[in-house]
């Protein structure tokens, strides 16, 4: 059980992270290598609010929603000057200018934060544990477990149900069809964007007591991310909720059982995953 609940923290972790490219990657097609280090710096604006021990939960939220806002304004300054000139040509050119723009990231938090590892503890309410059927279970757990389940709802709320997520996928299949009902595509790419940079800096934020802040903070999860948004099947966000909670158990399974090897099952999971549906868990999303 303990295990269990370790691989479903690490799960919603991944899922935080992959929630921003389940738009920008699954959805609308853009190959943004610079997510890792826009959830970094997301991290970094949360402890420079908060410092190194946030007064209480509410203060480390509403310190996760500030970061969520900047790197939500970084993200449409780096569609509009960057991917917005990009958008009609060959694909590698966009996996090139994103590492470009990740770089670019990274010598800013050097800049600003300089190279020194940081920590933020736990603030208090979940700095300790609950016991739960005779098991301890660190509260910080449970929040970050409650966390991705409630951007999980949200987002899949506004991609399936709300009139925004389907602009979003209807600019996404035919751009042009959508242009001619009257939908204003160049704001429509804009706000996916936007909202995925911004899910990326929200999870930072949430993150943070979870990490130790450093300017490599962004390779953490990128890796994972991407398996879990192409596992899940492209655009499908419930798909990527799944494979996230799936590859989180099973790299907590990993750990207990081949603590020597860690994190080489998850990549043997992935190959066996695309080999039994190479279009995804649940498939593409077709919306």
């Amino acid at each position: 059980m303990f295990t269990l609940v370790n691989g479903l923290t690490t799960g919603m972790a991944v899922f935080l992270v992959a929630a921003g490219l389940t738009l920008v990657f699954g959805i609308m097609r853009i190959l943004n290598f610079a997510h890792g280090a826009f959830f970094m710096i997301g991290a970094y604006v949360a402890s420079s609010l908060v410092g190194s021990a946030p007064r209480s939960v509410l203060a480390l939220v509403a310190a996760a929603v500030v970061a969520a806002l900047v790197v939500g304004v970084l993200g449409i300054v780096v569609q509009r000057f960057v991917l917005r000139r990009i958008q009609h040509v060959d694909e590698h050119y966009m996996l090139i200018a994103t590492f470009a723009v990740m770089l670019v990231c990274v010598g800013f938090v050097k800049l600003v934060w300089g190279l020194e590892f940081l920590s933020v503890d736990p603030p208090p309410g979940i700095d300790t544990g609950v016991e739960i059927a005779g098991l301890f279970i660190p509260s910080f757990s449970l929040f970050i477990i409650g966390s991705g389940i409630v951007v999980f709802l949200v987002l899949d709320f506004v991609i399936h149900r709300a009139w925004a997520g389907k602009m979003i996928t209807a600019i996404a299949r035919d751009g042009w069809m959508s242009e001619l009902l009257g939908i204003n595509v160049p704001a429509g790419i804009m706000a996916a964007v936007g909202g995925s940079f911004a899910l990326a800096g929200l999870a930072g934020g949430l993150l943070l007591p979870n990490q130790t802040l450093s300017p490599a903070l962004g390779d953490t999860f990128l890796l994972l991310a991407f398996i879990t948004v192409v596992i899940g099947g492209l655009g499908n966000v419930r798909g990527a909720f799944i494979a996230a909670v799936l590859l989180g158990v099973i790299d907590g399974l990993n750990t207990m059982f081949l603590p020597a090897y860690p994190g080489i099952v998850v990549y043997f999971a992935m190959v066996a995953f695309l080999l039994l549906w190479p279009n995804g868990i649940l498939g593409e999303s077709r919306l």
